[in-house]
């Protein structure tokens, strides 16, 4: 296998970067150049994120934000060892819900569609020798445990029909309408204007269009419309290629180690969610992150990329499923209908981490020049947050390392992460310079709880 590095991140030299002084500081050019009103400014032009009526922007700009309710706090970890209990940690930690105005989110639970039939084919993914296998009965048995845990409400991990509908009514209104058909007239032109369409992305995607522009989006796919069928053949075709190829390596003694870890947290993905805990489903997992391992030997697997597939399995896989996807049996589909959802999840997920791979190799700099950068814009645009933490002796590193490894996957639910991937996508650097912004937004919402806070162990 060709080895794989992405251009904005070389393989690193691990003898150039085993120390990091604690009088080096990393430069952050861009956000020293911006006054300390800039976020504010910024979040004031952003508060319109949630809303699906993008021709009403200025109108919101006028306007004061809502007030959104408050979560019960800030819950951040004591000094132990994050790094090697986050993948296990899923609901622990930070648990804040990045939500819509109250009227949307209340509303989002009242979303409802007529079940459509769904056409069951007896075509089911080749299925690997490996440790993995499990029977009905395991899975039976799975399901039942998960029973015996605390209850979760039950919310559809992507809205149905009418996407991000404010009103919560299945019935399509006008305004929702005329944006679907924006989106599909971008969609249907001969050469898309990729710019035009992260325009209107950004305050998100109907559901009937978020897969074609998730692929466009993320780079999978060509602006030319009449040469996008050919490329998702080449590509996914080159995709099983590695697979058959090279999948059988993970039993080999310099790759056995890899696969075992991904192996292992596997099933701790979404572990409340029935749908990754179907066998089927985790086998697709396990050839997606060993493939894409064993192709970036810079950083190979990393706990916490796991959780990382997700989105775009979920997002590809609704693009075929008309009911509720959380509970939905993916052996039901065609055999080329998985391939193609295996195979386009894969390539999605890799233009993503070659954006931010230097989260994930040696010593994970990346991830200490976001938290870092997180500690220097927090300390410009809120003060009293920043000198809580260090009276207090809170340690960014503490709180905001998962929230960079995982991009906030275990802070939100799906549906929200989703929907906030649309952002990303919409944006040159979402998934790296932009989700700083984010995690900010995070700690000011919320500053009233952190400041009442006198102790933050867990």
């Amino acid at each position: 296998v060709q080895p794989v590095y992405g251009a904005q991140h070389p393989p690193l030299d691990p003898r150039l970067r085993r120390t990091y002084p604690k009088d080096t500081k990393p430069k952050f050019n861009n956000l020293k150049s911006k006054k300390a009103s800039s976020f504010h400014e910024f979040a004031r032009s952003t508060n319109d994120a949630w809303d699906i009526d993008d021709e009403e922007d200025e109108d919101f700009l006028r306007t004061p934000a809502p007030t959104s309710s408050l979560p019960s706090g800030l819950h951040s970890t004591s000094t132990q060892n994050q790094q090697q209990n986050q993948a296990g940690d899923t609901d622990t930690g930070v648990s804040h819900r990045l939500a819509p105005p109250r009227t949307e989110a209340q509303n989002l639970h009242n979303v409802q569609v007529e079940d459509t039939e769904c056409e069951r084919v007896n075509g089911k993914v080749v299925k690997s020798s490996s440790d993995a296998h499990l029977n009905a009965s395991s899975v039976r048995s799975t399901l039942q445990k998960q029973q015996s845990l605390p209850v979760r409400p039950i919310i559809p991990l992507v809205a149905r029909i009418s996407d991000q509908n404010s009103s919560g009514a299945p019935p399509m209104t006008v305004r929702e309408k005329s944006r679907l058909d924006k989106f599909k007239q971008l969609l249907a032109s001969p050469n898309t204007d990729l710019e035009e369409l992260r325009k209107h992305s950004w305050s998100g995607m109907p559901r009937e269009v978020r897969p074609i522009t998730w692929r466009l989006l993320s780079g999978y796919l060509p602006a030319n419309k009449e040469r996008r069928e050919l490329v998702l053949k080449r590509k996914r075709e080159e995709y099983f290629g590695f697979i058959e190829q090279y999948y059988h390596s993970r039993t080999d003694e310099h790759y056995k180690d890899t696969y075992r870890q991904i192996h292992i947290d596997i099933p701790r993905t979404n572990p409340l969610i029935p749908l990754f805990q179907q066998p089927v489903v985790q086998e697709v997992f396990e050839r997606i992150l060993f493939i894409w391992a064993i192709r970036h030997p810079a950083s190979g697997y990393v706990q916490g990329i796991n959780d990382l597939v997700t989105p775009f399995f979920v997002v590809f896989l609704s693009e075929f499923v008309t009911e509720d996807v959380e509970n939905f049996e993916v052996a039901a589909l065609p055999l080329d209908t998985q391939r193609n959802i295996e195979a386009d999840s894969f390539w999605c997920m890799s233009k993503l981490l070659d954006g931010i791979q230097d989260n994930y190799t040696f010593a994970q700099p990346g991830i200490q020049n976001k938290v870092k950068a997180l500690e220097e814009l927090v300390s410009r645009i809120d003060e009293d947050i920043h000198n809580h933490f260090k009276k207090y002796e809170v340690e960014y590193l503490q709180f905001a390392f998962r929230w960079m490894n995982n991009l906030l996957m275990r802070e939100l639910p799906l549906r929200c992460t989703i929907r906030l991937w649309d952002t990303y996508q919409a944006e040159a650097e979402g998934f790296s310079h932009f989700h700083l912004y984010v995690c900010a937004a995070f700690l000011i919402e919320w500053r009233r709880e952190i400041l009442s806070m006198v102790d933050f162990q867990v």
